[in-house]
Formats: C-alpha cells, structure tokens, sequence
C-alpha cells in the first residue's frame, strides 16, 4: 500500500468535480513515455523459529529496513518511526503485518524491471542474512494465524485494521496474511486507458490462474489454489470487485471520478498524522461538510489517497494498475509485468486481446472471477471450455507484442522469454498452487515447514 510523505507546495485545494476528472488526464503521455513500474511483496520470518518478527525487536523489521539503508536507500519516519526507504530503485514499504514490498521505479523493459528485481532481493538477502530473516514468496501466510502476526506501525493501518471487520469477514486477511504481485503501466489517451482498463480487467482472471499460490491456511490445504484472490469476494463490496460499469457505453475519467466518489474515505492526512474519517464521503469533502474536518476543503493530495484506497481488480490512478497475482518466486515477479506489457504496450496485441475478449458479457465475467480462486486454469472460459484452453492464446498475443516492442538486452534478447514461466504452467496444466499440493501430499508428507526450505528467495 501507498506510503505517504507531505506533501509538496504543489498541493491545490479541490474546488470543482473538474479537478478530479483532470487528475486522471493528467496521467496521459506519449508511448515513447510509457513506462513499467512493478510491485511485489514477500513474507519476512525467522529462521531459527519461523516466526513472523515484530517491528521493534532486535533484529526485526525496524533492523532490517535500516540495515537496508547501506545501499543508498533513504528512511522515511512517520511520527519519528522509519516506515519506509526511498532510493533510485523507488520505495521499499511495509504492508500491515510486516510483509516487505518493493515498489519499484518507472522503468522503460522488462530486462530492467527485471535487474532491479534482482538487486532488490540480493540486498534485503544479504540484510536478512545477517539478521536471522528470511523471505517468502507465496500468496497467502500458509501456517500463520492472524493472532499470531504483528501490526507495523502506520498509521493508516491502525485506521483499516478497525474499520475492515464493519465491512466484510476477510478484510483483516487480505491485510495481514497476503501477498502480491502488481504492475502500473501509463496510457496514451481517454481511449487508450479505457480499453486497456476492459482487456485488463476482462483477463485479471487468467493472470491470478496463472499465478495462483496460496493453498494453505494456517498448517492445511484450504481447498482453493488462490485463497488470496477468495479473500477479495469479502473483503469491502463498496471498494473491490470486476467493476461492470468500465464496460458500459461512455465509461471515461468522469465515471470512474463517480465511482471513486462513491467509495467511503478511509483517512485524511494532515500535518504528519492519519484522521480517522472511515464511512464518511469524499462528496461531502468536496463541499466542505466532512464531519472530521468542518469547512475544510480537500487538496489534491486527498484524492491521491482515496484513491488508493479502493481496491478493485484492476485501479485507476494516473496509471492503471494490474492486481490480480499471488507473491512468487523470483521468475514470477518478472513474467507478471511481461504477461500485461505484451497485452497492453503494442497496438495489435491490445486489438488482439480485446477481440478475445469483448463479446463476454458480464455474468460470463463475473462468473469466471469467482471459478479461479477454486479451479485456477479448469475454471470455465465464456463460450466453452477453460481458461486454460484460451491461456495459450493469450500468451501467444502478449509474447507477439513484446517481440513487437523490439527492446532487447545485451545478448540480442527480447522480453518475451520472461513469460516462460507461464508457459509452462499452461503446457503441464499446473499452476503453482496445484504443485505445491503435489509437493505437500508427496515429499513433503503433509509437513508444510518444508515450504521455507523450497520457497524462499
């Protein structure tokens, strides 16, 4: 999640519904000006015991983000605690229960995405290694109770670990026990973001098949291969889902604006802390009615924030976010951003997929949504058979697309090796979830303590 600083002078008071709608446009930038930014957490335990460290024990998270700062990294406080780092290879941040995120730098290929992917892991090991940590890469906490797990210190956290059980059964999981994977790519135009927006939410199902891992809860199978993406279907109905409207006629800036509108606000921060405005209306903000901040109009930075407090499959910003992986391995943190750069970076490809797609009507949509977290790629496909049958198609598309963008490395390379991985789920029929299981019902003998020797970075 977002890490929030002060902002700048650059902070204009909100005075008209124009100012929002304006905020997504001036997102827009030229294709040569397209970049790949790419998010993805891991889960921090001990060694010795497994255990989940606290944020100010010796040798814990507060240790391991300042042991970071060796790299060039810069601390960011919060009431005079480091919650984040900031650096060249763009922020290093904490999820609720300790989980380690990177949010890396606008990148212009995947074989710099990928390097600094691998300069990210090699720091936060060696760090690691020095004090006792090491670093999970799954979907899901697959042996950790939520009573068992810490709560970092920020303040935003404190603000959704008390609203989140008003509001669904799972918000507290989605929080403490996940992990993601997620990529931000820009756009050309109103045009270009809305039909980005449809392909990718239409195929978010396929990446989180895909990328299923997370078949554990608490020691046991759970009976999903993404338990991850079921904890979404329960988590806010007001701020989640597959969002039909982005497919109806005259879907733009403004109606998402709406939509945006209609999420309850979370928090506003001012002069270094978080307000508890949870429930209350961003429209009433607009006309200076918020019952937190009587007379007080937002500023641009507010709508930043709510806006990054809605959490459906696929989100606006100044960008659009892909959202629909579990944490992986390291192969899996760069085929995620090749899977949506070759669908959505080249025109035929996006013409390609959106062909693929566009026919399929909203029950078929939903339909499939709530298949995957079960059946993953054996989930049914709109117009028959499953979403395997249709996964190679799609790769083919996005691996044309990457070819077709030409950015090699230093050996002549294209990006499209690293939808590999993917690949080869889709050849063996296996996604990382279903292996795991093999692993667990196999070699392992039903002991998931085996799971930090074979998935750790």
């Amino acid at each position: 999640m977002s890490t929030r600083e002060e902002s700048s002078g650059n902070d204009p008071v909100i005075t008209g519904r124009d100012q929002l709608v304006a905020y997504f446009a001036g997102g827009e930038k030229a294709p040569d000006r397209w970049r790949i930014g790419t998010e993805h957490e891991k889960f921090v335990y001990r060694k010795a015991d497994h255990r989940a460290p606290s944020y100010a024990e010796p040798g814990g998270i507060r240790d391991l983000l300042m042991g970071l700062t060796r790299f060039g990294w810069r601390p960011i406080e919060e009431n005079g605690v480091v919650i984040a780092l900031a650096g060249p290879d763009g922020t290093v941040s904490l999820e609720p229960a300790g989980q380690l995120e990177l949010s890396g730098a606008p990148l212009d290929n995947l074989h710099q995405t990928c390097a600094e992917t691998g300069r990210h892991l090699q720091q936060v090991k060696a760090v690691g290694d020095e004090l006792g940590l090491g670093f999970l890469g799954l979907g899901m906490w697959p042996d950790k109770r939520r009573d068992e797990l810490p709560i970092m210190p920020k303040g935003r956290y404190a603000i959704m670990l008390n609203h989140m059980p008003r509001v669904g059964s799972m918000g507290l999981d989605m929080m403490l026990r996940t992990c993601t994977i997620q990529v931000n790519l820009d756009y050309q135009s109103e045009a270009d973001m809305v039909k980005k927006f449809r392909v990718g939410l239409a195929l978010q199902p396929l990446a989180t098949a895909l990328f299923a891992n997370s078949p554990f809860t608490e020691g046991k199978p759970n009976g999903l291969l993404s338990y991850r993406s079921h904890i979404w279907s329960d988590t806010d109905p007001a701020r989640t889902g597959m969002l039909p409207f982005v497919f109806e006629d005259g879907f733009g800036y403004e109606r998402y604006a709406d939509y945006a509108l209609d999420v309850p606000m979370y928090f506003v921060f001012r002069d270094g802390k978080y307000i508890d405005v949870a429930g209350q209306s961003f429209r009433d903000f607009l006309d200076g009615r918020l019952p937190a901040l009587p007379g007080e109009l937002p500023r641009l930075s507010d709508w930043a924030d709510h806006l990054s407090t809605a959490f459906p499959e696929v989100r606006l910003k100044t960008f659009l976010e892909m959202r629909g992986a579990d944490g992986g391995p390291w192969n899996k943190i760069c085929a995620l951003p090749a899977l949506w750069v070759g669908l959505l970076y080249d025109g035929t490809a996006l013409d390609a997929a959106w062909d693929l797609v566009r026919h399929w009507t909203l029950d078929e949509r939903q339909a499939l949504r709530d298949a995957v977290p079960k059946l993953a790629l054996d989930a049914p496909a709109p117009g028959g058979g499953t979403l395997g049958d249709i996964a190679g198609t799609v790769l083919d598309i996005a691996s044309a697309g990457l070819n077709a963008r030409a950015r090699l490395d230093g050996g002549g390379d294209s990006e499209a090796g690293f939808l590999e991985p993917l690949r080869r789920n889709v050849a063996s029929g296996k996604v990382p979830a279903q292996r795991l299981l093999d692993l667990y019902n196999g070699e392992w003998a039903g002991d998931l303590s085996k799971v930090y020797d074979s998935y750790s970075f």
